[in-house]
């Protein structure tokens, strides 16, 4: 018998390997796996304290609860839209593909995460701007474009508020600080 876990923390392909590799180790047999999700059937070694217990030794988490299954399913989703360029009304679409209206999206976030959603998308976004800036391939407004804001003097100004430098003085650095997406919550 299929059972879907949500596991909390996985940002990334590497992470999803990763996660594959203790199902398996843990002896699950793993159907799908997605960023924030697994879809396992229990082998006969199978035991959920030590799935959680190996998870955990390297950063992930099992989720229980509803509501924290709902946020880590947003957080996957914004990261998606943004990796995509899909910035456009980003609530708006959120809230349809949870059925649920963007103040309740936004209420339920925010008190399970200490953060409102609107600062934690700003945070992917200027993750994702620092990205291309040690990418190189964009210029600043090129980077504007690709993620949606109306001028790169918006960006300019909500980069620096992030992160207390301007764009230019980022890119001179020799050691960029940037955080991986786990850490921004």
């Amino acid at each position: 018998m299929s059972k879907t876990f949500y596991i909390k923390n996985m940002v990334c392909n590497r992470c999803i390997a990763s996660v594959l590799n203790i199902f398996t180790t843990e002896g699950y047999t793993v159907e799908s796996i997605e960023l924030g999700k697994v879809v396992a059937a229990e082998g006969q070694k199978s035991d959920k304290e030590d799935l959680a217990s190996a998870l955990t030794k390297i950063g992930f988490e099992l989720i229980e609860s509803q509501t924290d299954t709902l946020v880590e399913q947003i957080k996957v989703k914004l990261i998606h839209k943004i990796e995509a360029g899909e910035t456009e009304h980003l609530f708006q679409s959120l809230a349809e593909e949870f059925s649920k209206t963007e103040t309740a999206l936004s209420k339920l976030f925010s008190k399970s995460e200490g953060m409102t959603l609107e600062k934690y998308t700003i945070n992917l976004k200027i993750e994702k701007v620092k990205e291309y800036i040690q990418l190189g391939q964009l210029n600043f407004s090129e980077i504007a474009y690709t993620l949606n804001y109306k001028t790169s003097s918006h960006l300019a100004r909500q980069f620096k508020m992030v992160t207390g430098m301007s764009m230019s003085d980022y890119k001179s650095l020799k050691n960029w600080n940037r955080k991986t997406l786990d850490q921004i919550v």
